[in-house]
């Protein structure tokens, strides 16, 4: 049987996300850059331009690790 996700698995995963969706906007600064016949150097600039704007988006969106936390159980009084 499966357990349930640790929170280090979770914040694992979280963190990958979060460097995949920053690659994703550095690679997409650096295309556009392509497409219009750029340089190298000026390609290498976007990319790197992207990640500088891409890594703060990306972890303003998302905050935290991911992780779930666990909320304390009220006391419930039982009644007779």
């Amino acid at each position: 049987m499966v357990g349930p996700i640790s929170s280090a698995e979770r914040d694992s995963f979280a963190f990958r996300v979060k460097v995949g969706l920053t690659a994703l906007i550095a690679l997409s600064a650096g295309l556009i850059a392509v497409q219009t016949d750029a340089p190298l150097t000026a390609v290498l600039a976007a990319i790197a331009a992207g990640a500088v704007v891409g890594a703060p988006l990306v972890w303003f969106t998302i905050p935290g690790s991911g992780g779930r936390k666990q909320r304390e159980q009220p006391e419930r009084e039982f009644r007779k």
